[in-house]
């Protein structure tokens, strides 16, 4: 097998988050992309070390269990994996993954482990509470564009107004906004040249129907053209003034004319001049509204601003928070000591557990945005047994010097930094619960407890992104403090996954 190849297999699984695997007549091939089930014609990208890697060019034949996808976005969108596969094979397949990284890792734990059947989504249509466009141009040179990034493209964009995952007012609001901006050829951000004024559009909704909507832009304001109104009238604002004012009416009046479900609850200018193309703020200007929308959560309800953290399927969410609370309650009582949340976003663990606990419960989050609104959040929530602390994980712990009684992980998708875990694992608790994001980060990490003497005594995934290619697993870790055990680290083949060597 050689780079350039072209050939035809079957997909034999999809591996996480979305490597399918490609039977050839020459062997296996990893295809991002290819589903199970079906057969497909790819292109060898690379072979190394007898391990070959393609590119999907077609689907020659769809699997026997797909159906026509009900989103127009399907297979061009990179957002969505699963769009054609009904829900319940979805969950199957996702299930079969994590255990796939995780089963490898924990096969020399003497201790017996439960390994949970994976909880669904309530919800897997229309459940996104927040999206993030970017603004650009579905081939060179073509008409304003705003959506999601076209799958294996790093610069071509699609636009989703008809995307399954989201409320058709994201559709309505992306329609409004390419009409405004699009109609006056303003132009958007070259991520090469850092030219351009539109950059993304940062859309989040309440499930009662609060909308938030971010308009990021570079500070490239002499690049919006003139408007017809300053023609007009010498005393009317010009360029950049003139057309978020416009901007902002439009929207207002898909509002008043019922075009939206939902209610505008605030309309912000968000400057972001960084090179990254992350969704960022230097600046945020209120054009209308609040900076923020209020979401009920577990029966608590969370003030969430522009840039707080919070689950992105509120109904998803409530099942995965509820088996942290069944997973920190099976413990038992925990006595006085304090309960650590790490990650803690706006706090929507920390306070899930402070209403089942007279126990201080500590959110440390770098976000100080999102810190705050937790303080706020507490409050209204009439909590009292709440802390929070803004500021890294790594850092904060150095000054948290007293021993809890639970530590809670919830970390980013690059899982806990290496050096902050060693002053997790230097504090001993008895009981862990992580809730990850990512499995292959939270393989490596596994690696480190089980080095540390704890064991896996329970393990659920959760489904919190219905038709994507990720997943969340929440795990529960004891700690065997009779006997230690001495756990070898060793990297398999390119999987960023480690196994343990147990005598072998």
């Amino acid at each position: 097998m050689k780079k350039g190849m072209e050939k035809i297999g079957k997909v034999l699984r999809t591996d996480y988050p979305n490597k399918g695997i490609v039977m050839t007549d020459e062997g296996p091939v990893k295809v991002a992309c290819a589903l199970p089930g079906q057969t497909v014609r790819i292109t060898i990208k690379k072979v190394r070390n007898g391990n070959a890697e393609g590119i999907l060019r077609e689907v020659v034949e769809n699997a026997d269990i797909e159906t026509d996808p009900a989103c127009p976005h399907a297979g061009r969108c990179g957002g969505c994996l699963y769009q054609t596969y009904p829900y319940e094979e979805e969950v199957r397949i996702k299930e079969g993954q994590v255990r796939r990284l995780i089963e490898p890792v924990l096969e020399c734990q003497e201790s017996p482990y439960e390994f949970e059947g994976i909880l669904g989504s309530p919800v897997h249509e229309g459940y996104r509470n927040k999206m993030e466009f970017s603004f650009g141009d579905s081939y060179k040179d073509g008409p304003l564009a705003l959506g999601m990034h076209v799958r294996r493209s790093m610069y071509d964009i699609e636009t989703v107004t008809g995307c399954c995952i989201a409320d058709p007012d994201y559709g309505k609001i992306i329609e409004c906004t390419l009409d405004i901006f699009g109609s006056r050829h303003v132009p958007y951000y070259h991520r090469n040249t850092h030219v351009g004024y539109l950059r993304h559009l940062l859309v989040r909704r309440t499930r009662t129907g609060e909308i938030l909507i971010g308009l990021v832009t570079s500070g490239q304001s002499e690049l919006v053209p003139g408007t017809m109104t300053s023609a007009v009238n010498d005393a009317a604002p010009d360029g950049e003034e003139a057309l978020l004012s416009l901007y902002k009416d439009e929207l207002l009046r898909l509002e008043a004319d019922s075009v939206l479900s939902g209610n505008i609850r605030g309309i912000l200018h968000i400057v972001n001049d960084s090179v990254s193309d992350a969704v960022k703020a230097d600046r945020i200007d209120i054009l209308y509204g609040e900076e923020y929308i209020t979401e009920k959560l577990c029966g608590l309800e969370f003030k969430i601003s522009t840039f707080s953290f919070f689950q992105t399927n509120t109904y998803g969410a409530e099942v995965l928070y509820g088996k942290v609370r069944e997973y920190a309650e099976s413990l038992g009582d925990l006595g006085d000591g304090a309960i650590y949340d790490l990650y803690s976003g706006t706090g929507t663990i920390t306070q899930i557990m402070a209403e089942d606990t007279s126990a201080e419960c500590v959110g440390v989050e770098i976000v100080e945005e999102a810190v705050e609104a937790a303080k706020e959040n507490a409050l209204r929530n009439g909590l009292s047994n709440c802390r929070f602390i803004a500021g890294d994980v790594l850092k904060v712990l150095d000054d948290l010097t007293d021993k809890p009684a639970l530590i809670i992980l919830d970390p980013p998708r690059e899982g806990i930094h290496p050096k902050a875990m060693p002053k997790i694992l230097s504090y001993g608790v008895e009981h862990i619960i992580y809730v990850s994001c990512k499995t292959t980060s939270l393989v490596n990490d596994l690696q480190a407890f089980l080095e540390a003497g704890y064991e896996v005594r329970k393990l659920c995934p959760v489904d919190q992104f219905p038709r994507t290619g990720n997943i969340e697993v929440v795990v529960s870790l004891g700690k065997n403090f009779a006997k230690p055990k001495d756990y070898v680290q060793i990297g398999i083949d390119a999987e960023n996954y480690y196994r343990i060597k147990d005598n072998k």
